[in-house]
C-alpha cells in the first residue's frame, strides 16, 4: 500500500476522499485503519485460492490496496444507508477527486478486436488498462490507475492515437481483460484447431455445467472455451436469445436484451463451423446434417438455477443460423400478480382460469410473453388432486408438476395426435402449445366439451379478433359458444429504469397527437429513465406486460355467428368493460411505469380498436 499520505492512492487520501464526498463517516475511515491488517490477509489467503486454479502462465500480480480493504469491510453508504459501498462508488468518489471522468463499462459496447489487439493481455493487467473505444480521434482507455504516465505513453505509441483515459473500477478491468482476452484467444486458436466432444444419448437434455474463467483447465478445447463464454456472458447480461449469425466474411453474435437486439461479436467466418458443431454437439443434433431445420435443448447453471437453452439452428445464404433462447425459470414461472395485470383484469382472468371446463386462448405475437403466462397459471392451478399435461412444440421448461408432451412432425406424432389419444390419460387441465390448424382446433374442442380446460395460444392481434381466427380455422360458431370461456391478449413493454427514473411535464394535446387518448388537460407529468450504469444508459432495465382480458360473455355468444361482425364483437367488449391493450399501457405511461415511446411500439396500430 501507499505509504505517501499526499499520492492519490494513499490510505489517508483514499479514506478523506470518501469522507469529503460523504460516502463514509470518520468512525467507518477510522475502523478501516484498525481493521487494514487483518482484512488485507484475509483478501491475499483468497487470492491465493483462486490462483491455484489458475492455468500456468496467466497469473496475475494483484497488490491488495486501501479501497479492496473499504470494499471488502461492506460498510452502510453514509449518504445512501440502505445500500452497501461498493467498488464501483469508490472510485467514482476518487475520479471526482481527482477530476477526471468515471466510466462503468458496458460490455455490450465493447468492440473485440480494438479491445484485444491494441495492447497486449500482460501489459493490460500488468498496468489494469483496457483500450475501450475511439471517440472523436482519441482512444479512450479505461483504468484503475491514471496516474501511470509511461503506461498512457506507451499505448499512445502503439496505437498510433492520443489516449484520453477515464476511471473505472479495478475488478471490472481485471474482469473484462480475463473474460475478452480469453475468448479472443480461444477464437485463434479455434481458426486453426478445433474439437469436438463426445454426446451423451442418454438423457431428453444433457446437462453442462458452466466454468468460471479460473476453473478452465489449460488443455480444455479453445471453442469450448469459446461456447462456454457466449453462453456465460448471455446470462450476466439478462439476454433471452443468441443468434449466431454467418455473413460472408465473418460471423455475427446477436443478444437480445430487454426485447431488443444488440451486436456483442464480430468474429472470424473460419470458427463458424466449429461453434456450430459445438453447440448441435450440447444440444444432440446431427452434426452432419446443414440443410435441414433442427431443434434441440440444452439444460445448464446459471448461479443457483437450472436453465434450459432451446436450440434452433436453420440453413441462411452464408452457413447455418444457431438461435440460442434461454428459458430462465425466474422469467417462466412468475407470481400471476407481478406479471402486470390490472386489478379489475386480474379479476376477470382469475374467473376465467378457474372455469372447470371450456377453451381459454392467450394471444398476441411471437415473444409478447404468451408462454410465461400460461407456465405461470398452470404453477398457480397446479395441485397433487389435478393432473396437468401439456403439448409442446418444442417444450419451453421441464416442470415436474406437469405431463409435458413433445410435438415430434418427424415420427407422425403432432398437436392433433397427441389431443386425440391423451383423454385416456385422464388430465383435468390440458395445454396445448398453438391453435395453428383445423384438426388441432378440433381436437382442442373436443377435449373441452368433455369437461376438460384446455389453454391454448392464438396469433392474434387483439382478443376480439380470436373469435373471428377460431372460425376461420374452421370451427363451427355453435362450438365455439359452447367451448370458448375468455380470451387474454398481450404485449411486452420496456420498464423505466428504477435507478435513473425521472419526471418531466407533457402538454395532454401533444399525447392526443399522437393517439394516446387520455383524461385531463393542460401538463400531464410522465417518467423516462435518463440513463445510468445500471441500465447501461438505455433508460430501460427489464419488461411487464400489459394485457386485454376479454370474458365469452352470453352476449359475445350471440354475436358469434356464421358471418359474424369483428367490429360488432368489439364494440360489445366496449359495452362489457373490456380495457384495451392501448387503454392498459397507458395507464403504466401514466403511473410511471413505462415510457411513451414503449406505448407506441407495442400497441402501434391499434388506436381505434
Amino acid at each position: 500500500m501507499q505509504r505517501n499520505s499526499n499520492h492519490p492512492f494513499s490510505d489517508r487520501f483514499v479514506c478523506m476522499a470518501l469522507v469529503k464526498n460523504g460516502i463514509i463517516t470518520r468512525d467507518q475511515a477510522k475502523e478501516v485503519f484498525e481493521q487494514r491488517e487483518r482484512v488485507c490477509a484475509t483478501i491475499d489467503k483468497s487470492k491465493e485460492e483462486r490462483s491455484k486454479k489458475i492455468p500456468d502462465g496467466v497469473r496475475i500480480i494483484n497488490p491488495t490496496t486501501i479501497i479492496d480493504v473499504i470494499a471488502a469491510l461492506k460498510f452502510n453508504r453514509a449518504d445512501k444507508p440502505d445500500q452497501i459501498l461498493d467498488e464501483d462508488t469508490i472510485f467514482q468518489a476518487l475520479a471526482k477527486e481527482w477530476k477526471l471522468p468515471y466510466l462503468k463499462i458496458d460490455p455490450v459496447k465493447l468492440e473485440l478486436n480494438l479491445v484485444t489487439t491494441t495492447i497486449p493481455r500482460s501489459f493490460a493487467m500488468k498496468h489494469l488498462v483496457l483500450p475501450i473505444g475511439v471517440k472523436d480521434g482519441n482512444l479512450i482507455v479505461a483504468t484503475a490507475n491514471p496516474f501511470n504516465p509511461e503506461a498512457i505513453e506507451d499505448i499512445n505509441r502503439v496505437s498510433h492515437m492520443p489516449v484520453k483515459t477515464v476511471v473505472t473500477s479495478k475488478s471490472d478491468i481485471i474482469r473484462y481483460i480475463n473474460e475478452l482476452f480469453g475468448f479472443q484467444r480461444s477464437i485463434a486458436q479455434a481458426e486453426i484447431n478445433f474439437h469436438g466432444s463426445i454426446v451423451d444419448l442418454g438423457n431428453l437434455e444433457q446437462y453442462v455445467r458452466l466454468k468460471s474463467p479460473d476453473e478452465l483447465p489449460a488443455n480444455d478445447h479453445h471453442i469450448v472455451n469459446a461456447v462456454n463464454h457466449i453462453l456465460s456472458y448471455a446470462f450476466d447480461q439478462r439476454a433471452s436469445d443468441i443468434h449466431i449469425e454467418p455473413k460472408r466474411d465473418a460471423v455475427w453474435v446477436r443478444m437480445r436484451i430487454d426485447g431488443i437486439l444488440h451486436t456483442i461479436y464480430r468474429l472470424p467466418k473460419k470458427v463458424h463451423s466449429a461453434i456450430v458443431s459445438r453447440i448441435k454437439n450440447l444440444s444432440r443434433l446431427d452434426m452432419a446434417e446443414k440443410r435441414r431445420p433442427q431443434d434441440g435443448r440444452i439444460k445448464s447453471n446459471k448461479g443457483d438455477l437450472e436453465v434450459e437453452i432451446r436450440i434452433s439452428t436453420v440453413p441462411v445464404a452464408f452457413g447455418e443460423k444457431v438461435v440460442m433462447r434461454i428459458m430462465d425459470p425466474e422469467v417462466l414461472f412468475q407470481d400471476l400478480e407481478d406479471i402486470g395485470f390490472s386489478g379489475n383484469d386480474f379479476e376477470r382472468f382469475q374467473d376465467i382460469v378457474n372455469m372447470p371446463h371450456g377453451i381459454v386462448l392467450v394471444c398476441g405475437p411471437t415473444g409478447s410473453g404468451k408462454t410465461t403466462t400460461l407456465y405461470s397459471t398452470l404453477r398457480r392451478l397446479s395441485t397433487p388432486k389435478i393432473n396437468i399435461t401439456t403439448i409442446e412444440e418444442p417444450i419451453e421448461m421441464v416442470h415436474e408438476e406437469f405431463n409435458q408432451i413433445a410435438v415430434q412432425p418427424g415420427v407422425g406424432i403432432g398437436f392433433a395426435n397427441i389431443l386425440r389419444n391423451i383423454l385416456r390419460q385422464d388430465p383435468d387441465i390440458i395445454m396445448v402449445g398453438e391453435l395453428r390448424d383445423y384438426d388441432t382446433a378440433e381436437n382442442a374442442v373436443q377435449a373441452a366439451l368433455t369437461g376438460h380446460l384446455v389453454l391454448s395460444t392464438l396469433h392474434t392481434n387483439d382478443a376480439p379478433s380470436s373469435i373471428i381466427r377460431m372460425l376461420d380455422i374452421g370451427i363451427p360458431y355453435f362450438l365455439v359458444q359452447s367451448v370458448l370461456r375468455g380470451i387474454i391478449s398481450q404485449r411486452l413493454v420496456r420498464k423505466i429504469c428504477p435507478k435513473c427514473i425521472e419526471t418531466y411535464v407533457v402538454d395532454s394535446k401533444e399525447l392526443q397527437q399522437m393517439g394516446l387518448e387520455v383524461s385531463g388537460a393542460g401538463g400531464i407529468t410522465l417518467s423516462r429513465g435518463a440513463g445510468c450504469l445500471h441500465c447501461r444508459g438505455t433508460g430501460y432495465y427489464g419488461r411487464t406486460a400489459v394485457f386485454e382480458v376479454l370474458p365469452y360473455s352470453k352476449h359475445m355468444q350471440k354475436l358469434t355467428q356464421k358471418e359474424t361482425s369483428l367490429t360488432a364483437i368489439r364494440e360489445q367488449a366496449k359495452q362489457e368493460k373490456m380495457v384495451t391493450l392501448r387503454e392498459n399501457a397507458i395507464k403504466k405511461l401514466l403511473n410511471g411505469i413505462t415510457t411513451i415511446e414503449e406505448v407506441l411500439r407495442v400497441t402501434w396500430g391499434q388506436g381505434d380498436i
